[in-house]
């Protein structure tokens, strides 16, 4: 009897470390906020003014159907080879989990990227897009709405084209990436 209570015990243990390995994107945001190696920037998307922008009603429902982007960057350096390593290897482990459907892959002179969305294709609730670069880090950037239509992500891209957005908000990101 002893040996069964033993056996339910670990196999108990056993589950719910399991469980608690799977951490959710939103989860691996929120813990490393603080964290002096990444760079978090929430950014609302009225900061992309398009509310001034001569937009189609296409382009018009795609803008609305965002909320706000996040974005979670990691600066690789001679001091943090191994947590960088470490990093990556947990946000793709995220990002394997099925419940992301891809959408594609993209080589860049600067690195690899992934796009990758979750909900079904015709109301998607998140966009995210991953690339690293073995020298320069890694970043994440999570668009969140309300049923978008992978369709409209086309149309979002020429709406921005429109705006008179100028990168306003995302200076950190670059002085992050570059210095």
């Amino acid at each position: 009897m002893q040996i069964l209570k033993s056996i339910l015990a670990i196999s108990l243990l056993a589950v719910l470390t399991a469980c608690s390995s799977n951490q959710s994107l939103q989860e691996y945001y929120i813990d490393n906020a603080e964290n002096p190696n990444f760079l978090s920037i929430d950014l609302p998307v009225s900061l992309l003014n398009m509310d001034r922008a001569d937009l189609t009603n296409d382009e018009r429902e795609a803008f609305e159907s965002l909320k706000k982007l996040n974005v979670l960057a990691f600066k690789r350096n001679a001091d943090n080879t191994v947590a960088f390593t470490s990093e990556k290897n947990k946000v793709k482990a995220i990002l394997k989990n099925e419940k992301f459907t891809e959408l594609m892959k993209i080589n860049t002179s600067y690195g690899k990227a992934t796009l990758k969305y979750l909900g079904n294709e015709d109301a998607i609730d998140e966009v995210v897009i991953y690339g690293d670069s073995d020298d320069k880090g890694f970043m994440l950037v999570r668009i969140l709405g309300n049923d978008m239509n992978p369709a409209h992500l086309l149309q979002f891209l020429k709406a921005i084209e429109k705006s008179d957005y100028k990168g306003e908000g995302l200076g950190e990101i670059g002085d992050f990436l570059k210095g």
